[in-house]
Protein backbone atom coordinates (compact mmCIF):
# COMPACT_ATOMS: atom_id res chain seq x y z
CA UNK A 1 0.00 0.00 0.00
CA UNK A 2 1.40 3.34 -1.01
CA UNK A 3 -1.39 5.76 -0.16
CA UNK A 4 -2.46 7.44 3.02
CA UNK A 5 -5.64 6.37 4.79
CA UNK A 6 -7.03 9.89 4.50
CA UNK A 7 -6.20 10.56 0.80
CA UNK A 8 -7.69 8.09 -1.67
CA UNK A 9 -6.76 9.84 -4.92
CA UNK A 10 -4.08 7.23 -5.66
CA UNK A 11 -6.25 4.21 -4.77
CA UNK A 12 -5.98 1.59 -7.53
CA UNK A 13 -9.08 0.11 -9.08
CA UNK A 14 -9.42 -3.56 -8.18
CA UNK A 15 -11.26 -5.80 -10.59
CA UNK A 16 -13.21 -8.66 -9.14
CA UNK A 17 -13.80 -10.38 -12.47
CA UNK A 18 -12.92 -13.96 -13.30
CA UNK A 19 -10.93 -13.88 -16.58
CA UNK A 20 -12.90 -14.60 -19.75
CA UNK A 21 -12.54 -18.18 -20.95
CA UNK A 22 -11.80 -19.61 -17.49
CA UNK A 23 -13.43 -23.03 -16.96
CA UNK A 24 -15.10 -23.31 -13.53
CA UNK A 25 -17.29 -25.91 -11.86
CA UNK A 26 -20.58 -24.30 -10.84
CA UNK A 27 -23.93 -25.11 -9.28
CA UNK A 28 -26.99 -23.51 -10.85
CA UNK A 29 -29.60 -22.15 -8.48
CA UNK A 30 -32.73 -20.78 -10.12
CA UNK A 31 -34.00 -17.57 -8.61
CA UNK A 32 -37.77 -18.13 -8.84
CA UNK A 33 -39.80 -15.57 -10.75
CA UNK A 34 -43.26 -17.04 -10.04
CA UNK A 35 -44.20 -17.23 -13.73
CA UNK A 36 -45.85 -20.41 -14.98
CA UNK A 37 -47.10 -21.46 -18.40
CA UNK A 38 -48.17 -25.09 -18.21
CA UNK A 39 -48.60 -25.27 -22.00
CA UNK A 40 -44.82 -24.73 -22.30
CA UNK A 41 -43.96 -26.98 -19.34
CA UNK A 42 -42.91 -24.00 -17.22
CA UNK A 43 -44.33 -24.84 -13.82
CA UNK A 44 -43.24 -24.57 -10.21
CA UNK A 45 -42.70 -20.80 -10.34
CA UNK A 46 -39.14 -21.10 -11.68
CA UNK A 47 -39.55 -18.91 -14.79
CA UNK A 48 -39.55 -15.11 -14.75
CA UNK A 49 -41.48 -12.87 -17.10
CA UNK A 50 -39.79 -9.57 -17.85
CA UNK A 51 -41.54 -6.24 -18.46
CA UNK A 52 -41.04 -6.55 -22.24
CA UNK A 53 -42.76 -9.96 -22.33
CA UNK A 54 -39.60 -12.08 -22.48
CA UNK A 55 -39.51 -15.19 -20.30
CA UNK A 56 -36.31 -16.53 -18.79
CA UNK A 57 -34.66 -18.47 -16.00
CA UNK A 58 -32.88 -16.13 -13.61
CA UNK A 59 -29.74 -18.15 -12.92
CA UNK A 60 -27.39 -17.75 -9.98
CA UNK A 61 -24.25 -19.81 -10.59
CA UNK A 62 -21.94 -20.48 -7.63
CA UNK A 63 -18.36 -21.60 -8.25
CA UNK A 64 -17.76 -24.80 -6.25
CA UNK A 65 -13.97 -25.17 -6.27
CA UNK A 66 -10.66 -23.61 -7.27
CA UNK A 67 -9.37 -20.07 -6.79
CA UNK A 68 -12.82 -18.52 -7.39
CA UNK A 69 -14.76 -20.80 -5.01
CA UNK A 70 -18.01 -19.30 -3.66
CA UNK A 71 -18.08 -16.57 -6.34
CA UNK A 72 -21.56 -15.95 -7.69
CA UNK A 73 -22.32 -15.19 -11.32
CA UNK A 74 -25.76 -14.11 -12.47
CA UNK A 75 -26.97 -14.97 -15.97
CA UNK A 76 -30.38 -15.18 -17.64
CA UNK A 77 -31.28 -18.28 -19.63
CA UNK A 78 -33.76 -17.36 -22.35
CA UNK A 79 -37.03 -19.26 -22.71
CA UNK A 80 -38.98 -17.01 -25.07
CA UNK A 81 -38.99 -13.52 -26.49
CA UNK A 82 -41.65 -11.49 -28.30
CA UNK A 83 -38.90 -10.60 -30.81
CA UNK A 84 -38.68 -14.15 -32.14
CA UNK A 85 -37.42 -17.66 -31.40
CA UNK A 86 -33.64 -17.01 -31.25
CA UNK A 87 -33.38 -16.28 -27.52
CA UNK A 88 -35.44 -19.34 -26.60
CA UNK A 89 -33.40 -21.53 -28.95
CA UNK A 90 -30.15 -20.29 -27.36
CA UNK A 91 -31.58 -21.07 -23.91
CA UNK A 92 -32.63 -24.59 -24.97
CA UNK A 93 -29.16 -25.26 -26.39
CA UNK A 94 -27.53 -23.93 -23.20
CA UNK A 95 -29.70 -26.22 -21.02
CA UNK A 96 -28.89 -29.17 -23.32
CA UNK A 97 -25.17 -28.49 -22.82
CA UNK A 98 -25.65 -28.09 -19.05
CA UNK A 99 -27.25 -31.55 -18.98
CA UNK A 100 -24.48 -32.98 -21.17
CA UNK A 101 -21.82 -31.50 -18.88
CA UNK A 102 -23.48 -32.49 -15.61
CA UNK A 103 -24.36 -36.00 -16.73
CA UNK A 104 -21.16 -36.71 -18.69
CA UNK A 105 -22.81 -37.11 -22.09
CA UNK A 106 -21.05 -36.44 -25.37
CA UNK A 107 -23.03 -34.07 -27.58
CA UNK A 108 -22.59 -36.65 -30.36
CA UNK A 109 -24.22 -39.41 -28.29
CA UNK A 110 -27.76 -40.01 -29.53
CA UNK A 111 -28.28 -43.34 -27.79
CA UNK A 112 -31.61 -43.89 -26.03
CA UNK A 113 -29.84 -43.43 -22.66
CA UNK A 114 -28.32 -40.10 -23.71
CA UNK A 115 -31.64 -38.90 -25.09
CA UNK A 116 -33.38 -39.85 -21.83
CA UNK A 117 -30.71 -38.02 -19.81
CA UNK A 118 -31.38 -34.85 -21.82
CA UNK A 119 -35.03 -34.80 -20.76
CA UNK A 120 -36.25 -33.06 -17.65
CA UNK A 121 -39.61 -33.17 -15.92
CA UNK A 122 -39.40 -29.49 -15.07
CA UNK A 123 -36.97 -26.77 -14.07
CA UNK A 124 -36.74 -28.31 -10.59
CA UNK A 125 -34.54 -30.97 -12.23
CA UNK A 126 -31.85 -28.40 -13.07
CA UNK A 127 -32.13 -26.30 -9.90
CA UNK A 128 -29.02 -27.43 -8.02
CA UNK A 129 -27.28 -29.10 -10.98
CA UNK A 130 -23.46 -28.97 -11.02
CA UNK A 131 -21.58 -28.67 -14.30
CA UNK A 132 -18.45 -27.22 -15.89
CA UNK A 133 -18.97 -23.71 -17.27
CA UNK A 134 -16.83 -21.31 -19.27
CA UNK A 135 -16.67 -17.73 -17.99
CA UNK A 136 -17.64 -14.94 -20.36
CA UNK A 137 -17.87 -11.17 -19.98
CA UNK A 138 -20.93 -9.00 -20.45
CA UNK A 139 -22.18 -5.59 -19.33
CA UNK A 140 -24.39 -4.78 -16.37
CA UNK A 141 -27.20 -2.19 -16.44
CA UNK A 142 -24.64 0.57 -15.84
CA UNK A 143 -22.38 -0.52 -18.70
CA UNK A 144 -19.75 -1.98 -16.35
CA UNK A 145 -18.07 -5.32 -17.11
CA UNK A 146 -19.53 -8.35 -15.34
CA UNK A 147 -19.02 -12.09 -15.50
CA UNK A 148 -21.60 -14.22 -17.27
CA UNK A 149 -21.99 -17.87 -18.11
CA UNK A 150 -23.13 -18.55 -21.65
CA UNK A 151 -21.56 -21.96 -22.27
CA UNK A 152 -21.26 -25.30 -20.54
CA UNK A 153 -18.16 -27.40 -21.21
CA UNK A 154 -19.15 -30.90 -22.32
CA UNK A 155 -17.16 -34.17 -22.35
CA UNK A 156 -16.26 -33.47 -25.99
CA UNK A 157 -13.77 -30.80 -24.85
CA UNK A 158 -10.30 -31.62 -23.51
CA UNK A 159 -10.81 -29.34 -20.48
CA UNK A 160 -13.70 -31.46 -19.27
CA UNK A 161 -11.66 -34.38 -17.93
CA UNK A 162 -9.22 -32.06 -16.15
CA UNK A 163 -11.93 -30.24 -14.22
CA UNK A 164 -14.64 -32.87 -13.85
CA UNK A 165 -12.28 -35.69 -12.81
CA UNK A 166 -13.13 -38.11 -15.60
CA UNK A 167 -11.49 -39.07 -18.86
CA UNK A 168 -14.60 -40.50 -20.49
CA UNK A 169 -18.28 -39.68 -20.35
CA UNK A 170 -20.09 -41.48 -17.56
CA UNK A 171 -23.33 -43.37 -17.94
CA UNK A 172 -26.09 -40.83 -17.79
CA UNK A 173 -28.45 -41.03 -14.83
CA UNK A 174 -32.14 -41.11 -15.61
CA UNK A 175 -34.06 -37.86 -15.31
CA UNK A 176 -35.36 -37.17 -11.82
CA UNK A 177 -39.01 -37.70 -11.12
CA UNK A 178 -41.06 -34.55 -10.81
CA UNK A 179 -41.27 -33.10 -7.36
CA UNK A 180 -43.76 -30.51 -6.29
CA UNK A 181 -41.96 -27.19 -6.27
CA UNK A 182 -42.74 -24.11 -4.30
CA UNK A 183 -41.24 -20.83 -5.40
CA UNK A 184 -38.15 -20.13 -3.33
CA UNK A 185 -37.93 -23.65 -1.85
CA UNK A 186 -35.15 -25.87 -3.13
CA UNK A 187 -35.97 -29.52 -3.77
CA UNK A 188 -34.53 -31.88 -1.16
CA UNK A 189 -32.08 -33.48 -3.62
CA UNK A 190 -30.54 -30.04 -4.36
CA UNK A 191 -29.69 -29.20 -0.77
Amino acid sequence: MNGSWNDFNDAKKVTNLIPKGTPVKVILHIRPGAYDDASQGWTGGYATRGPNGSVYINGEFTVTEGPYVRRKIFTLIGLSSPKGPDWGNMGRNFIRNILNSARGISDKDNSPQAQAARRINGFADIDGIEFLARIDLGKDVNGEDKNEIRAAVTPDHKEYATHMGSTAPQAAPPPRSPAPATAGVRPSWAQ
